[in-house]
């Protein structure tokens, strides 16, 4: 079974906001890099999503 990573479209469209906005993130290395198109594992988008601030964890504790 081959592996299948994600675009930044499909990466935009995993967190939920426009490709565009993936500017202003600093995304997680990729996964796989061919040529200048990057590639990351759902397992890596979603770990580093859950764990990227502004996500409202800072402030559970209130």
């Amino acid at each position: 079974m081959a592996t299948r990573y994600l675009s930044r479209t499909e990466l935009a469209e995993r967190i939920g906001v426009k490709p565009d906005t993936l500017g202003r993130y600093n995304l997680p290395e990729p996964d796989a890099l061919i040529g200048k198109t990057r590639g990351w594992l759902p397992a890596t988008v979603d770990r580093w999503h859950a764990e990227r601030p502004g996500r409202g964890r800072a402030y559970s504790d209130e």
